[in-house]
């Protein structure tokens, strides 16, 4: 039994928890919630030293010492666009590090209960899994490896094979309480993860993130029982919880069930390819542009991770400043899935004080879309594919997307005619309504400002 004021500082810590997940709901008090849960775990952090380091005290101090001199600089020097992958990594080693605990306390327990037995196992398969899948989902993110799904040979015999070994090793592990099984089962769960991800394109990666978050929460959750701490419980409960929720909204979002996002490409069928002399592209000048979008009387900016990529908000919102002191209204349209990550529109845009309540949601654009004079597309792609409404033989198939091509017309900003991040072309870039922008969306939206002066 924990002394009674280790006790009272957990119950600090987990509400401290609680309060940063009710702070990070709402973009006014994010911040405040960020500040607040770091807080709550540097607590936890100094009491489990300060009760439980009698042994190897040093060699704790030292890891941490390392961590704090590798995470600094590495989280300052990580640019906006690069912390999806942050996350993903981030992700994993939380997995990796609860797969390891329990791992240990295993091996060192001579005769632990079934109870215990079933924790451990079930936190170094779920740990296992979310470490490798953590690590394919950085490596698709980081374009190290193909964004499209990859399928190997027999692939969901495969993954099916592996997860049934997984579930065989488990209970072997129960039952006989053999530490080789254990590892063996680590080792299974770090291919399950691996299969897992490699099946989801390049647009659904967020969403595993999200789940293989949720994953992470479960284990540490299951560590918590190993170690018998109850601040473990209580924060891999909310993890879990809070990413399985946030999973949710985003196939929701995406308007595809999860199995289909996550299993999807076993049954997709190939789309019918049609080649560029079928079809014809209208580029423009920033001259042509600037007056189309001087003379309208609504613009509709529509943000994707190529306007992070430049990091271009500020001159996106200048932009935007000089039409509406033209008269001309404007608003963004903020897709759930936009960038890489959930909230990376809204993150970004806020970081050039775009008033909130300029960001427009998908279900309030959507229905007024046909009275748009004007939509600039600024980087986006998948979340503009009218393939996605129109393709039933898509990838992205049945996700929700902004109508633009039933605006009046469309400027799409873009760098080349390369396909987006789920690797699918657009047809809206062959639209009669839409004139391309070529170039990098920084540079062409700081011309496309002195341009407007001169219109």
């Amino acid at each position: 039994m924990s002394p009674t004021w280790v006790q009272l500082a957990y119950l600090v810590a987990a509400l401290c928890f609680v309060l940063a997940l009710k702070g990070l709901s709402t973009p006014r008090y994010a911040r405040a919630g960020n500040l607040v849960g770091a807080g709550g775990m540097a607590l936890a952090v100094v009491t489990a030293y300060a009760h439980g380091a009698t042994h190897n005290g040093l060699l704790i101090l030292l890891a941490v010492a390392a961590g704090v001199a590798v995470g600094i600089p590495a989280a300052r020097s990580v640019k906006m666009t690069a912390i999806p992958q942050m996350v993903a990594l981030f992700n994993g080693v939380g997995g990796a590090a609860a797969a390891l605990v329990a791992l240990t306390e295993f091996l060192e327990v001579a005769d632990g209960s079934v109870l215990f037995q079933v924790a451990t196992v079930l936190t170094v398969l779920i740990g296992s899994v979310s470490f490798s899948g953590s690590v394919v989902t950085f490596l698709k993110l980081q374009e190290v490896m193909t964004t499209r799904p990859v399928l190997l040979p027999a692939g969901q015999a495969v993954s099916l094979g592996v997860a049934a070994l997984s579930a065989v090793l488990a209970l072997a592990v129960v039952l006989t309480g053999n530490g080789l099984l254990l590892v063996l089962l680590a080792l299974a769960g770090l291919a399950l993860g691996v299969l897992f991800v490699l099946p989801v394109g390049g647009a659904d990666v967020p969403i595993a993130i999200s789940l293989l978050n949720a994953f992470t929460g479960l284990a540490v959750a299951a560590s918590g029982y190993v170690l018998a701490n109850t601040l473990l419980i209580v924060a891999g409960t909310l993890v879990g919880a809070s990413g399985t929720i946030l999973t949710r909204l985003m196939a929701q979002a995406m308007g595809r069930p999860l199995t289909n996002i996550l299993f999807g490409a076993f049954k997709a069928t190939a789309a019918a390819a049609q080649t560029d002399e079928q079809r014809t592209v209208r580029s423009g000048t920033v001259e042509d542009v600037a007056i189309l979008l001087g003379y309208a009387h609504s613009v509709l900016v529509v943000p994707g991770y190529g306007l992070a990529v430049a990091q271009g908000q500020h001159a996106a919102r200048e932009l935007a400043q000089a039409l509406e002191q033209r008269g001309v209204t404007v608003h963004y349209g903020i897709h759930p899935v936009a960038g890489r990550m959930p909230g990376h529109m809204n993150v970004l845009l806020a970081e050039a004080d775009v008033p909130y309540e300029h960001l427009k949601e998908l279900d309030d654009v959507n229905p007024g879309i046909g009275s748009v004079d004007v939509v600039l597309v600024v980087g986006a792609n998948d979340v503009v594919n009218p393939g996605a409404r129109d393709e039933p033989s898509s990838p992205i198939y049945g996700m929700p997307i902004f109508d633009v091509d039933r605006a009046k017309a469309v400027v799409f900003m873009k760098r080349s005619m390369r396909p987006g991040f789920a690797g699918v072309d657009n047809s809206l870039l062959y639209n009669p309504k839409t004139t391309m922008l070529f170039g990098d969306a920084k540079e062409s939206l700081t011309k496309l400002l002195a341009a407007l002066k001169q219109v």
